[in-house]
C-alpha cells in the first residue's frame, strides 16, 4: 500500500524544532518503508513521518508492505522487486520486520540502490529483518549485527559521541520508558557509535538494575556510497513520539543526507 503524505503542520513548539527547520523551498524526498510482525506499525507509518515533517521539509511517500508475521505473503508484490523502487528519494526510512526473507536475489535488490548512493534510515527490528539468511550482506549494510532483545525495561541512554553533530542537542541523561534493548553482537568496522544502554536485570527486590554490559543504540554506517543512521529504539508508539527521538532522527535524516551542519542544523 502506497501513500502519499503531504501535510500541513504547524511546527511543534519548542526551540528544537524550530531549529531544525530548513529551507522550505527544497524538501527532502522520502520513502518510509514499514510492515510485518510484533509492532504498531499502522500507527507508526504516521508518527514517524509526521513528527520528521514537523521539523524540517520532507515530502513522504509511505509503503507498507503489509502482514504481521515474520515472511512476506506476497514477496513478488513487495517494492522492492521494482529495480527502480528507490529512484528519485534522497532518504528511505526502514522500519520493518521480515525475519524469516532469506532469498539472496531479493535481498540484493533492496540493498543495491544504498550501495549505490541512496540515504537510509534503519530503526528498531529492521535490525531483525532477513536475521534467517545466514550471510551477512544485509548486516553490513545496516552497520551492526542483532539476532536477539531482552524484555522490555527502562533504558539509560549513554552518549558515547557527544561531539558528533547527529548528537547535537541530545540531553546526557536521557531515560525512555519501557524500551527493548537488541543485543548487538557486533558493530562493523565502518561503523561509528553513538550512544549505548547498559543491560538490565530485576535485582532481588523487582527492580531493574543495569549490568556492566553495554549495547549500541544509535549509530552511523557508510556503505558503499550510501551513509545509514541507525538506532534499535521505538518498539513502543510511546518512545517514537517523544520529542527527543523526533529530533534525533530528524538530524539522522539530515546528516545521511549530508545536508546537517558541524553544529547539528541543517545546511544552508
Amino acid at each position: 500500500m502506497r501513500i502519499r503524505i503531504q501535510f500541513c503542520l504547524a511546527l511543534l513548539a519548542g526551540v528544537t524544532a524550530t531549529a531544525l527547520a530548513a529551507d522550505s523551498s527544497k524538501p527532502l524526498r522520502g520513502l518510509y518503508v514499514t510492515g510485518g510482525c510484533c509492532h504498531d506499525y499502522t500507527s507508526q507509518q504516521d508518527i514517524f513521518p509526521q513528527g520528521v515533517r514537523a521539523r524540517t521539509p520532507i515530502e513522504w511517500t509511505v509503503v507498507n508492505e503489509g502482514g504481521n508475521g515474520v515472511k512476506r505473503k506476497d514477496i513478488e508484490k513487495s517494492l522492492y522487486q521494482n529495480p527502480d523502487w528507490a529512484k528519485g528519494y534522497d532518504i528511505v526510512v526502514h522500519n520493518e520486520c521480515f525475519a524469516s526473507d532469506v532469498d539472496p536475489q531479493f535481498i540484493e535488490k533492496v540493498l543495491a540502490p544504498h550501495r549505490a548512493g541512496v540515504a537510509a534510515v534503519v530503526v528498531h527490528c529492521t535490525m531483525h529483518t532477513f536475521r534467517d539468511f545466514q550471510a551477512d550482506a544485509f548486516r553490513e549494510f545496516l552497520g551492526v549485527t542483532s539476532k536477539r532483545h531482552g524484555p522490555q525495561h527502562p533504558l539509560d541512554v549513554k552518549v558515547v559521541n557527544a561531539t558528533h553533530p547527529v548528537m547535537k542537542g541530545f540531553p546526557s541523561d536521557w531515560k525512555t520508558g519501557n524500551e527493548e534493548l537488541y543485543a548487538i553482537e557486533k558493530t562493523w568496522p565502518t561503523t561509528i557509535p553513538l550512544a549505548t544502554a547498559a543491560d538490565k536485570k530485576k535485582d532481588e527486590s523487582g527492580n531493574w538494575a543495569p549490568t556492566a554490559k553495554e549495547h549500541t543504540l544509535i549509530w552511523l554506517n557508510t556503505y558503499g556510497k550510501g551513509r545509514v543512521f541507525g538506532t534499535t529504539l521505538a518498539h513502543n508508539n510511546k518512545t517514537m513520539n517523544e520529542p527527543v527521538f523526533l529530533d534525533l532522527v530528524t538530524r539522522g535524516i539530515l546528516w545521511a543526507c549530508d545536508k546537517l551542519d558541524e553544529n547539528g542544523l541543517p545546511k544552508k
